[in-house]
């Protein structure tokens, strides 16, 4: 068993996925108003954590590597840390480069979803930190494993995954989604080649959705003329 996913996510109409690259709310619509949906949303689903990759967040944790002499040999086992019945702040980082310094992002505990390459000192460092983490195979890209223990060991039932576009496509590459949960704001970035919400990161010709279907649940206009759209995700068998 693993949690249920939801990918929730704000874009410009041509997809984009930099509030910072948009075209500036029109006149008489309040720019906060636009951002101020997210939060909400994301509070609302009641969801167990957040999922987002290395450089997201590392961007948000702000800590810096510490160094940690003569580190134990550790084993390449879930670790719980200090949670104490926070929600989850969850890491897709496989080579261990995102550094905290505590325990928590924005007061939610930090679980590192890692590969079992990652160094002693890195394990060492995220425990004195009073972090959590899991291993996600070898190389760390077995998200499947890494989600199923994320339910196994921190009993999570669902997830908002708020990648990174990179990651959201990793996701959808290895069906984890089970649901797109997306604003559309009303501006545009317009430049061709800048990330997306879904940047799946794989071999040319590969179909990262193939054998998904979406199927539409709810359409709505938010203050400020932002769309507001959920989308259930349907496999085929197999």
């Amino acid at each position: 068993m693993r949690p249920y996913i939801i990918c929730h996510m704000g874009t410009s109409i041509d997809g984009r996925l930099h509030p910072s690259r948009f075209t500036r709310a029109a006149a008489g619509i309040s720019a906060d108003v636009l951002r101020g949906h997210y939060e909400k949303i994301h509070e609302g689903f009641e969801a167990d954590g957040w999922i987002v990759g290395r450089k997201t967040m590392s961007e948000m944790a702000k800590g810096t590597e510490r160094s940690i002499a003569d580190a134990p040999k550790l084993p390449r086992q879930a670790h719980v840390g200090e949670r104490q019945g926070r929600k989850l702040a969850v890491a897709i980082d496989p080579s261990g480069r995102a550094h905290y310094g505590k325990d928590n992002v924005g007061g939610d505990h930090v679980v590192a979803v890692l590969g079992e390459h990652v160094t002693d000192a890195y394990l060492a460092e995220l425990r004195e930190d009073g972090a959590s983490y899991v291993f996600a195979g070898a190389k760390g890209d077995d998200l499947s494993r890494a989600m199923a223990q994320l339910a196994a060991v921190f009993g999570a039932r669902k997830l908002l995954l708020e990648g990174g576009g990179r990651i959201n496509g990793a996701f959808l590459k290895h069906r984890l989604i089970d649901e797109f949960s997306t604003l559309i704001w009303p501006a545009v970035d317009g430049v061709a080649g800048t990330q997306s919400i879904v940047d799946y990161d794989g071999p040319e010709g590969d179909r990262p959705g193939a054998g998904q279907s979406l199927r539409l649940t709810h359409c709505e206009t938010l203050e400020g003329g932002m769309i507001w759209l959920r989308h259930a995700v349907e496999r085929a068998p197999g």
